[in-house]
């Protein structure tokens, strides 16, 4: 259904100079990694997400907010990268993409190879202390989770949350780093973003207005459908399949 599309689009990254690719929640879900929005099963409809994905949550009760993450770390530490990663990998390897932007916290993207990431939302591996900023690997933050429900800093006794970006919370800066990478960009890859959380997904159309083509593959329908150059409304799994046979990389697990 999406050949002619597709073709388009492996021409294009043959052909581009500097591709970025810009990631979200959907190239997850099929590493087996739920998402927050969808209506059924996305995870805000089974939990508040003031009370397990907010500072002011985290605060005001760290037990709690410990007790949906114990669940959280389980299922990011299970998943496995799937063909999205793979070919975004290959590509990079190949030299024909400069840089993966992703919202997602998982780690997939560097299990799979790539190497220039810029983690906007954080990653779920480490972890640090609020008030001293001492780093901690995850394994340690749960381990003292176990011990005492509430994990706390060896060093100041302050309160260590996952590195990720909590709502309340600024942007790290892999933020303004990614903008800089679209500035450069004469071709954004979007794959798997609603593109409804800001600041991210003003990258589009700072990359539009920068002169860059936009090529979007997610599921459903975006707020900015209308100002890309090719939109494809598809599972990921199979149009990057499709994707990878027109580009000649191979078919491999990771």
């Amino acid at each position: 259904m999406h050949e002619g599309k597709l073709y388009q689009l492996a021409g294009w990254l043959e052909q581009a100079r500097y591709a970025v690719a810009l990631t979200g929640a959907g190239v997850s879900t099929e590493s087996g990694i739920p998402d927050f929005r969808s209506p059924e099963c996305g995870l805000w409809a089974m939990v508040d997400p003031i009370k397990v994905a907010s500072i002011e949550g985290f605060l005001g009760d760290p037990v709690g907010f410990y007790e949906f993450w114990k669940w959280r770390f389980s299922k990011l530490n299970e998943a496995k990268p799937n063909i999205t990663h793979s070919v975004l990998a290959q590509l990079e390897a190949r030299g024909r993409l400069k840089t993966v932007i992703t919202q997602n916290i998982d780690n997939l993207h560097r299990k799979a190879g790539s190497q220039q990431v810029f983690e906007v939302h954080g990653n779920y591996t480490q972890g640090l202390c609020i008030k001293c900023r001492k780093p901690y690997e995850t394994e340690e933050l749960l381990r003292k989770v176990e011990e005492r429900s509430v994990p706390h800093c060896d060093e100041c006794h302050g309160l260590l949350k996952p590195n990720v970006v909590l709502f309340g919370e600024l942007l790290p800066p892999a933020f303004a780093e990614s903008e800089l990478e679209i500035y450069q960009a004469d071709l954004l890859l979007v794959l798997g973003s609603s593109l409804e959380v800001y600041p991210v997904a003003g990258l589009v159309p700072q990359a539009k207005y920068g002169k860059a083509k936009v090529a979007l593959i997610n599921r459903e329908e975006t707020p900015f459908d209308g100002l890309a150059d090719l939109v494809i409304h598809s599972d990921l799994g199979s149009a990057m399949c499709r994707l990878s046979e027109l580009l000649g990389l191979r078919m491999q697990a990771v």
